[in-house]
């Protein structure tokens, strides 16, 4: 399938999801769906470097964080100057995916000579590191967090929640997008040689650096996109609320479920752990949610180890 073929089929049910959305008349969907579509694009992002090339990455909540700082600082930023103009979402998106990827970008050329598990480790530390930083910076709150005012509505499309749930299924439209290009592509065959036999690959020429640092540039200036919108979502940011557990798991984890060679995998994952998270969010309690990601991942290990997509092609 064509690429703009395939935009345009994405971008037509986008369109069918927020205009079921807007539908349904309950506020509440909106807020739910948008953390859904959240981890799409985080799981879509992990993917970049840790299917595509085989590179395990558990700094997801480390490049989240950033973008959503960033936003903290532009706001501050504005706020404290008493400025009147205020910064649309998707130049704070662009701006989020800048900073995150000239940190993934540092992170590839500083970390990328290690494999396996000290490749792994090294983005644990990232996060590690990141986070007393902003902890010991006092501009964007430190410790105690900061505050983010919110409008209420936005101009032709009502409650400001539908408006960050707009960006935000535009965002995944857009990762799912260039995860399908980079496949598809010479470079995506590129990154398969590198998660097939890396020292291979590197005999026979592959510049397999450059790939790497072009993966880790790409994964985190997306999973910073993501980050971006979520200090207007939740009102209040905090280290703890973005440095959480629960990000990086939870993008390691949808992949895996879903399957990691292809870039409907993380898709089909997100949505089905994010959908149930949100569920069991409802009815039961959110202490729950890693729960069921580790039962579903501790299953799937065992009865689907290609995941949800390689369970299918068999």
């Amino acid at each position: 399938m064509r690429t703009p073929l395939f935009l345009l089929i994405w971008l037509v049910i986008a369109a069918v999801v927020f205009g079921a959305a807007v539908m349904s008349g309950n506020d509440y969907v909106f807020f739910a769906g948008y953390v859904v579509l959240q981890y799409v694009v985080l799981s879509t992002a992990w993917n970049i470097l840790g299917g595509y090339c085989g590179y395990v990455n558990f700094g997801s909540a480390a490049f989240f964080a950033l973008g959503a700082y960033s936003t903290v600082a532009i706001y501050k930023l504005i706020t404290e100057n008493e400025i009147t103009y205020r910064v649309p979402m998707p130049v704070l998106i662009l701006i989020a995916g800048v900073v995150s990827g000239v940190v993934g970008f540092g992170m590839g050329y500083l970390t990328l000579r290690l494999r396996g598990a000290f490749f792994a480790i090294a983005t644990l530390a990232l996060a590690v590191v990141l986070q007393t930083l902003v902890v010991n910076w006092d501009f964007v709150g430190g410790s105690r967090g900061a505050y983010i005012v919110r409008p209420e509505q936005i101009a032709y499309i009502g409650p400001y929640i539908r408006y960050l749930f707009l960006c935000m299924l535009l965002l995944a439209v857009a990762a799912i997008t260039i995860a399908r290009l980079i496949e598809h592509s010479r470079l995506g065959f590129g990154f398969a040689t590198i998660r097939d036999d890396e020292l291979a690959a590197e005999a026979s020429g592959v510049p397999t650096l450059k790939l790497k640092l072009i993966a880790t540039t790409i994964s985190g200036a997306l999973m910073g996109m993501a980050g971006a919108p979520f200090p207007y979502y939740i009102g209040y940011l905090q280290p703890a609320s973005t440095f959480g557990l629960d990000y990086a798991v939870n993008s390691i984890a949808m992949p895996l479920i879903g399957g990691t060679t292809s870039w409907v995998g993380p898709l089909i994952g997100a949505v089905l752990l994010g959908t149930l998270q949100q569920v069991a969010t409802v009815t039961i309690s959110s202490a729950v949610n890693l729960l069921i990601v580790g039962c579903l991942l501790v299953g799937f290990v065992i009865v689907a180890p290609n995941g949800i997509v390689g369970l299918v092609h068999t």
